[in-house]
């Protein structure tokens, strides 16, 4: 295809999502948001205990809307191969009527799986315990995130082990709207275990391993299949296969045509914001 007709395409989506958005409308946008927490330890001391690069890298912060009751959280991954990046507020989830919880976690190779899949949960527990006390409603937790961040949110959330430590029914979780994540065992996970990145594993450290119908709503968010890494989109079309075929109905797929990895992740984020804002007044009309 031409670049021109690539450009093109891409203008036209974005403004198709940006029309949509308008049309979903969101409860609260425009309001003033604070980030008033910053940098603040998910474990607590007895957990952590000495630790020094545990204590140095597991600690988030928390961006919310002033002025608002029973808001929705948005729990943000960064993405980074499990290797790099820090913990992030994305731009585009701002002052949109949401909270926004940014999570740091360990990386590879001075930690090794699953430290940074219970990290993950950690940080997921501690919005459960704390989200209330700022204003947000504990029923409408959302887990999202980009590449490793959305592969880390598909584990906790698939694989109940992780949570249920802290008490916490995955099953809780408002929705999962990962982009770009990896639903077969994540490369940094295959890489530690002397596995090439293009060879497929299927193990307990793959989302696909933890099909289940009672999950809660999933959005599938991918780049374009011929610009994505290696077979991302693949993996998440197979992902939403074989949820279909274990009884899962809430589970859907988004590819998005003309977008590489990486430049996936911004038109994803009105579908994001599109998607929270439908599933909260389901489950608040539900009440």
């Amino acid at each position: 295809m031409k670049p021109t007709i690539v450009f093109i395409k891409r203008i036209l989506f974005s403004f198709s999502l940006l029309f949509c958005l308008f049309l979903g409308g969101t409860k609260s946008y425009g309001q003033t948001a604070v980030l008033p927490l910053q940098d603040i330890s998910y474990y607590n001391k007895a957990e952590s205990g000495d630790d020094s690069y545990l204590n140095a890298q597991c600690k988030l912060d928390v961006y919310y809307p002033k002025g608002v009751k029973n808001f929705a959280t948005i729990v943000w991954f960064h993405g980074g191969g499990i290797t790099g990046g820090k913990k992030e507020i994305p731009q585009e989830l701002k002052d949109k009527g949401v909270a926004v919880i940014g999570v740091g976690y360990r990386l590879s190779p001075k930690a090794k799986a699953p430290a940074y899949i219970q990290d993950a949960a950690a940080a997921v527990a501690w919005v459960y315990k704390n989200i209330e006390s700022y204003g947000g409603n504990k029923k409408l937790i959302f887990i999202s995130g980009h590449s490793a961040g959305g592969y880390l949110g598909m584990m906790i959330t698939l694989d109940k082990q992780y949570l249920n430590k802290y008490q916490i029914d995955a099953n809780s979780i408002a929705g999962l709207i990962p982009f770009s994540g990896q639903a077969i065992t994540h490369f940094t996970v295959r890489q530690e275990a002397g596995i090439k990145d293009t060879q497929p594993v299927i193990d307990k450290y793959a989302p696909l391993f933890h099909v289940r119908a009672d999950a809660p709503p999933m959005l599938l968010i991918t780049g374009d299949r011929e610009m994505e890494l290696l077979g991302r989109y693949e993996e998440n079309a197979y992902l939403n296969r074989m949820m279909k075929l274990a009884g899962h109905h809430s589970t859907r797929l988004f590819e998005l045509q003309g977008f590489d990895h990486g430049g996936m992740a911004q038109p994803a984020f009105p579908l994001l914001l599109k998607e929270v804002n439908a599933l909260s007044k389901k489950i608040l009309a539900t009440k």
